[in-house]
Formats: structure tokens, sequence, C-alpha cells
């Protein structure tokens, strides 16, 4: 070779050299991420060397990572023009759509740039990378393999395959598939063991397919790493509280509270603060909850988690219109808050307003699609629209000698949140061996029921009863109409007229006496578990008897899951005229009882479980001035629910307390109720 052609070569190595070396100082700024320095960096390399096809490279990467990632497409495009077949250069502007989150065309870039080199790395993991952000986890844990078949172990796409299988997993999640969502989860905890976000999506999985156990098991996984120690209480506590066991919860989460200090995480004050509220929250400790909100606020007066927790806190207290109020400034700040979406939609369900609840709990839906709370706040709103046929069937006996079988079906049919068709039936035969009395009654009854306010719902019908008995045949109006009214918050009001013929054995049938009822109903609660119930009835008859009676119950309740409560029962009764021989009509009764009830409510059972009722009460009446005598009742109820649609439960009473007809005798009535929703959802909503 001739000696200059030699020189010529030595220069050039020289040049290229020291130019690499004079940008070593770019590339070490694109490693640590200093991505605004290397963009200064390069744009002044570019203006010593503009054609420089590695600075052009390095600056769009600069400027892509630097959050300018169209700017970095348009750098990346102008070099695939220059390089066209450059493999680095198609490598970069392929992450440049993936940067512009235009992963259609990325998708179908990088696949080309794999059928032109099926074994570069980084065209095998951006391509999975694509498709993980396609939601397409399926293909992507392939490709990402083949990645890791030309790289072993290499840490980026160990990352990307762990953030696959939290992503498929949710997926499956979403669609209600837990087993797969499962399967996942767990399949990704053998490759990355004892990985807390893989952890905490498991437990988040199990709370929200309800297997609390496991839920609780994965937080005492996480619990093991004494740096997870107060993420894991917070979950443990919500657990707890899932569970209704709602002083542990407390516990829990106050000693990760207390737990908390100058060098906790920062991340993990605000979710600690916040399960410590609503722990406070659960147990009713509302004082020292609106202290620490009230504290919160003032420092942070538009926060969205602490106005959350303001809305959480008069919801439990009954303040459902501060609640709405909170729940809309959530809403200002984010409108996809999913707080503010759903906390509002059970908000406006508590004051009635339906119509904006439906629309509060879609919106929910449009940004968490498939979210579950949201849509089984849907189902159970539906659920109180959706028309029904309920049937009972009883038969009841007492010592008296007096036996009886009915029938009742009553169909209620709303056509839209305010407004629904009511029909019922009834039919009845009494009769008595000892007097040869026997009669056969049937009702029947049309009316409806129509929201007035958000606050005053109106329920009318009017109807027949015809009757059938030794010494009668006659058929008789009879009417209830009634206001049901909130007058306040925790507090309900029902005034209404009801005619109906006494019925209570085939005697009283017989003699044709019509009740004209004049009532009211009114029912207080309170945020520290005591409650108070008082009914009055005046009642006027045909037969010239009139009659005053006044129940009031006073009592506390004690769980809330089950519904579990005890208390004081007081009844007052004074008819204008005494005719013992013909009904019980006192001039005076007084009758004292204490109570137990323990209910699971079938509206809150779920489907192919059980629901049950228990009362069981003890005390002494008085009638007139006679001496006292115990009493006792006990009623129960049975059933299961078979479906969304469909329930069945069994019912029965025993009693010695007096009744209609007499003192000093004992009641018994069994029964059977069937109820079916005769529709998956309302029939405004299909």
């Amino acid at each position: 070779m001739p000696l200059k052609k030699l020189l010529l070569l030595l220069t050039l190595f020289v040049s290229t050299i020291s130019f690499a070396q004079d940008m070593q100082e770019g590339f070490t700024y694109l490693e640590t991420g200093k991505y605004a320095k290397a963009e200064t960096f390069f744009k002044e390399t570019l203006k010593e060397y503009p054609d420089n096809k590695t600075a052009r490279l390095c600056l769009g990467r600069a400027i892509g990572l630097n959050g300018k990632p169209e700017d970095a497409k348009v750098l990346f495009t102008n070099l695939l023009a220059d390089y066209p077949s450059d493999f680095e250069v198609k490598l970069n502007y392929g992450e440049s759509l993936l940067w512009t989150s235009n992963f259609p065309d990325a998708k179908t870039f990088f696949k080309t740039l794999i059928d032109e080199d099926p074994k570069s790395f980084p065209a095998l993991l951006s391509y999975a990378n694509t498709l993980s952000n396609l939601k397409e986890y399926e293909d992507a844990l392939i490709y990402v393999n083949k990645a890791l078949e030309v790289l072993p172990g290499n840490p980026n796409a160990l990352t990307s395959k762990k953030y696959m299988y939290l992503g498929y997993a949710y997926q499956n999640q979403q669609a209600q598939k837990y087993d797969e969502a499962e399967r996942l989860l767990k399949e990704n905890l053998n490759l990355f063991k004892d990985d807390k976000d893989t952890l905490l999506n498991l437990a988040n999985l199990y709370l929200i397919a309800g297997e609390f156990d496991k839920a609780e098991n994965t937080y005492n996984t996480i619990a093991n790493n004494p740096e997870n120690k107060i993420l894991a209480l917070n979950g443990l506590a919500l657990v707890k509280h899932l569970k209704g066991k709602e002083k542990e919860a407390l516990q829990l989460s106050e000693q990760a509270f207390l737990s908390l200090d100058a060098k906790t995480d920062a991340a993990l004050v605000q979710p600690t603060t916040e399960r410590y509220i609503q722990a406070l929250i659960w147990n009713k400790k509302y004082k020292t909850a609106d202290v620490l909100i009230s504290n919160l606020i003032e420092t942070k007066p538009n926060e969205n988690w602490i106005l959350a927790l303001r809305a959480t806190l008069n919801i439990y207290k009954s303040d459902f219109k501060k609640s709405v109020a909170d729940y809309n400034r959530i809403l200002v700040n984010d409108s996809s808050s999913f707080d503010g979406n759903l906390g509002k939609a059970n908000a406006l369900k508590a004051i009635g307003k339906y119509n904006d609840a439906y629309t509060s709990a879609e919106n929910t839906l449009t940004f968490y699609d498939k979210q579950k709370d949201a849509t089984n706040f849907i189902k159970t709103l539906n659920t109180s629209f959706t028309p029904f046929w309920e049937t009972k069937a009883a038969y009841s006996f007492d010592n008296g000698d007096n036996k009886a079988f009915g029938v009742q079906t009553k169909i209620e049919f709303p056509t839209s949140t305010k407004f629904k068709w009511l029909a019922n039936y009834g039919y009845r035969t009494t009769s008595n061996n000892v007097t040869n009395f026997d009669a056969t009654s049937n009702d029947f009854s049309l009316g409806l029921a129509y929201q007035i306010l958000p606050n005053m719902t109106f329920k009318g019908t009017a109807g027949v009863t015809s009757a059938k008995a030794n010494n009668s045949d006659y058929t008789q109006l009879v009417t209830d109409l009634a206001l049901n009214i909130k007058p306040f918050k925790l507090q309900v009001l029902d005034i209404g007229f009801k005619s109906e013929i006494q019925s209570f054995n085939a005697e009283l049938l017989d003699r044709e006496i019509v009740m004209n009822n004049i009532y009211a109903n009114y029912s207080l609660s309170t945020n520290f578990n005591l409650g108070w119930f008082t009914q009055y009835f005046y009642t006027w008859q045909n037969d010239d008897n009139a009659r005053n009676l006044l129940f009031t119950s006073l009592y506390y309740n004690i769980l809330p899951k089950p519904s579990f409560k005890a208390g004081l029962n007081y009844q007052y009764i004074t008819f204008k005229n005494q005719v013992p021989t013909i009904y019980f009509s006192p001039e005076k009764f007084n009758a004292g009882e204490v109570f137990v009830n323990i209910i699971k409510d079938e509206a809150i059972t779920k489907p192919k479980e059980w629901f049950y009722e228990l009362t069981a009460a003890t005390g002494l009446q008085y009638i007139e001035d006679d001496s006292s005598q115990s009493t006792y009742r006990i009623q129960g109820k049975l059933g299961y629910k078979f479906s969304e649609r469909a329930l069945l439960n069994l019912y029965g009473t025993r009693s010695n307390i007096a009744s209609a007809t007499a003192a000093g005798f004992t009641f018994n009535e069994i029964g059977v109720r069937f109820k079916w929703y005769l529709m998956k959802k309302p029939v405004f909503r299909e």
C-alpha cells in the first residue's frame, strides 16, 4: 500500500477514535438518565458535525426520553430517510413509535424488523412490549421469551415479562376470570419469588373475588419483608373490615399509622393515613376522624383523597348532601376519579335521586371498564326497579280452635325510577270446629306508587274484599293510602289511611266488621347504634267501636353483620266499647317485652347462599286491672337465594300475646314464601 494512502487511513482511524471519545460525555448523560444535559450536548456536537449519524441518533433519544416524543419521531423519520437500510436507525425509529403511543404502527414495523433479523434482541423485546401495550399479552409473552433466548437473564426483558404477567392477570380479573388471573400471578411468583408487585396484585384479586382468607395470607407473606410491614398492615386492615371485624381493622391500621416517621417512604404516608381514618369511620369514631380530616383539609384543601375521606365520613353520618358536594369537587379536579364517580352514585341513591345515581355509576364504567363495584352497584339498583312476583302460603292455628289457610300474591311493576304499578290478590279460608263457623275471603286490589320528591313517596291501593261465611255473603271496598317521608337525616315518617275487614277468624268475618285506620309510623336511627320506632293507630269501626293503639320500640344495634340488635318494646291499646264475647276489646291493655333480633338480610345475600332471621321476646302484659301475665314471642325465617332472580324461604311464629280475639291463648303460624323477578332488569332500561 502506498505510504500516502496508509497515512490517510491512519488519520481517519485516529479521528474516529478521538470523535468517539469526545462524545463519551454525552453517552454518559444518556446512560445515567440526564437527558436534558444529553440533549444540550448533542445539539452542540451537531453544530460542528451536522451529518454525524451517531450524534443524530443520540439527540433523538435524548429528546424522546426527555418528554418530547413527537420531536424525536421527526428526527428519526429524517434519519430513516437518510439511512433506509440501517438496522440501528430502524430500531430507534420504531422506539419513537412506542414513545408516541402509536402501537398499531409499531406492531407492524417491529414485525418487519424481526423478519429481517429473527435474532435481534432489541427488535424482539420492542415487539413484545408493543404487543403488551396493545394488551395482546399471550403473544407478548411468546416474544419476550424469544428475546430472553437471545440474551438469557437480561434485566430489561425480565422486567417487561413481569409486567406482562401482571397486565395479563389484570385483564382476566376484569373479565371476572379469577382462576386464570390467579394462575398467572402464581406463575409470575415462580419466576420472581416474593415479588411485592405480584403479591399485591394477588391480594387485590382475592379481595375482589371475596376470598378474604387467601387475601389475609398473602398480606402476611408481604409482611415477612420488614420494609413492606406498613404496606401489609394497610391491606390486612381492609381484609378485617371486609370480614366485618372492625375493631381488629382499627388496631391494625392504628399500628401502621403510628409507625409513620420521618424515615417512612413518602409514598406510604398518604395510603396509611387514609386507611387509619377509614378504620375510624368504620368503627363510628366520627369525632376523631373528623378532627384528622379537618387538619388535613387546612393544609391541603383541594386534595381528592382528603375530600373523598370527608365524603365517606358524611355518608356514614347520613349527611348525603354534603357528600355529594365533596364528590362534585373531586370530579372538578379529576372527571375520571373512581371515588368521585362511584361515591357520588352511592350518595345520590341514598337521597332518592336514582336517575342521577345511574348516570354516575355509568360514568365510572366509562373510565373503569367492567369494574366490579360499579357493576354491582348498577345490578343492585336495577333490582330495586325490576318487576317481581311474590307469593306466600300460610297455615295458622291457635288454642281457641281457630284454623286458617291463606295464599297471598303480589306483583310490583316499576315503569320508571319514580313510578310503579301494584297488584295484590289474597285467598283465605278459616274455620272453628267448636263454634262451627267457617268462612272464605278473597281480596283483590290495584294501586300505584309514585316518588313525588326525592324524600317523599305516595303509595295507594284500592280494591275489594269478598267474603262468604255462615250467615253472610258480602263484598266490601278497601283502601290503603300512605305517604312515606324522610323529613330529616336518619328519620322516616309514614302517615296513611287504611280500611280493611276484620278477618282474624271465621266468626269475625261473618260479622262484616269494617276497620278504618289512620296511622303513623316514625323511625329514628342514630350514629351511635341506638334506634327508636313508634307506631300509632286510631281505628273506628262500623260496629260503633273505636280503638287507640300505640307501639314503641327502643333498641340497640350490637353488630352490623349479621345485624344483631336487642331492645325494649311497649304496647298500649284501649277500646271505646268492651265487647269481650265478640273480640278482644279491653278498656286498657299494656304490654312490655325485651327482645333480641338477628338477621342476615336477603337483599345483601349472594346467589347460592342462605339468609335468615330470628326474633325472641319475653315480657309481661296487663289486661284491665288484672294481674300481670307473662308473654313470649318467637319468630323465625330461613331462606335460600337460588339466583339473582329467585328466592324461597320458610317462616314461622309462635306467641301467647293477647290478640284480636282473646287473652290467654297461643297462636302459631307457619308459611312459605317465593319471590321471583320477572325480568333480568327494569323495563325502562332494556
